[in-house]
């Protein structure tokens, strides 16, 4: 890194985007990754959309816990 940055000509939020999402990268070991594309490709549907489908159960599961 150098000792300083020059931000004399930068813009305050030029980069923000309201309402944006961010996209959070999760990962697996790869022995349940290789049994979740197994699972996805029995019932043709993505990976994504079959882990989105745990996930969700799994938080309503939590807050019916708690």
């Amino acid at each position: 890194m150098k000792r300083e940055y020059d931000f004399s000509k930068g813009v305050r939020g030029a980069f923000f985007r309201k309402g944006a999402e961010l996209h959070l990268p999760i990962y697996v070991d790869s022995t349940t990754r290789r049994r979740l594309e197994r699972i996805a490709k029995r019932s043709g549907k993505p990976v994504t959309e079959l882990v989105n489908q745990l996930l969700k159960k799994d938080v309503e599961l939590l807050e019916a816990l708690s």
